[in-house]
């Protein structure tokens, strides 16, 4: 799990030939949530257009204002203040942002846990400092979902001991992205694609043909792993090379275990495909720290998911659907 998702993990192989009128292909990129956000969408008016994108940008502020721990005003910041020693009342999309996180946490039997920044808070990938084992070990115990106590009637939160803080970056931009979607369709946009990040939401295709993202190698920035040809589908990819730092011959990067409370070894990268941006975010990131066999398992356990893992190896692991789709 990690304070905030990724950087641009999929780069988009966007096809230049797919429409002569590029005056209609609307688009911007702004710098929200610790990421890259990005819109492009299709619109014969381009004052609608632009509209639309206006307001994703807008919605995209908000989220961030409201659900991120690097902001000491935010409503997050202030559950992890003082719902260690009284019950705190939150908005109704936060509240439901972190019952749906438990949920997750429940279905991943704890795989996903968004208390683990209980630990994860002392990583400083910018200072490239890590938490001693001694200080680690004293943290440990703070990780744990069931620590959350959620009251649905007053949408209130408590944690049940001291040390537990959560963070929703392995999930926030999902619920974003997905947002962005349900401001786009309420507009009448029929073609578009939103990205946070690692993690992207695309509706229609573009203009008859299927938008083709890539899945980045993680060791070699340039160069493509997969290339996946999508439309009207999510899909959010989990890495170890964005957010990291090595000592002493370890990397150290930004999606710590729960169990542990140090990074997860054994795979480079996780890209989920499915219906809905929140789900796929959480996915991504819970395969992360399931490993590839208890992964992929969850995976085919799900209908309407697909994923691709690259192992510490390099090697590359499809779930059934997409392998069936790689055969000749």
């Amino acid at each position: 799990m990690y304070p905030h998702k990724v950087g641009p993990l999929l780069l988009l192989a966007l096809a230049m030939f797919i429409t002569g009128v590029r005056a209609e292909w609307l688009s911007d990129e702004q710098a929200i949530m610790g990421t890259a956000v990005r819109v492009e969408l299709w619109h014969e008016d381009d004052t609608v257009g632009r509209a639309a994108i206006d307001a994703v940008m807008r919605d995209m502020y908000r989220i961030d204002r409201l659900m991120s721990t690097y902001k000491e005003d935010s409503e997050l910041s202030r559950v992890n203040r003082e719902a260690a020693t009284r019950p705190v009342a939150m908005s109704r999309e936060l509240f439901d942002l972190i019952s749906r996180s438990l949920e997750v946490s429940e279905i991943t039997e704890g795989a996903f846990d968004i208390t683990y920044a209980s630990v994860g808070h002392l990583y400083n990938f910018r200072r490239k400092t890590r938490p001693s084992d001694e200080i680690l070990e004293k943290a440990l115990p703070a990780i744990d979902y069931r620590h959350v106590l959620l009251n649905k009637e007053n949408h209130s939160i408590k944690f049940k001991r001291q040390g537990v803080r959560i963070d929703l970056g392995g999930i926030a931009k999902g619920h974003a992205v997905d947002r962005a979607i349900t401001l786009l369709q309420a507009r009448g946009i029929t073609q578009a694609i939103v990205s946070a990040g690692g993690d992207s939401r695309i509706i229609g295709d573009r203009r008859g043909r299927p938008w083709m993202v890539g899945v980045r190698d993680p060791r070699r920035e340039k160069e493509m792993a997969a290339i996946l040809p999508l439309s009207d589908t999510a899909v959010s990819t989990s890495g170890d090379y964005e957010r990291y730092f090595e000592l002493d011959g370890v990397r150290y990067h930004h999606i710590i275990s729960p169990a542990s409370g140090r990074p997860v070894t054994g795979i480079r990268s996780v890209t989920v495909v499915g219906q809905d941006s929140t789900t796929m975010d959480a996915l991504s990131t819970s395969v992360f720290v399931m490993g590839v066999e208890k992964g992929l398992s969850l995976i085919e356990s799900l209908p309407d998911v697909e994923a691709v893992i690259i192992d510490a190896a390099g090697r590359m692991h499809y779930s059934s659907g997409l392998l069936r789709r790689q055969s000749p």
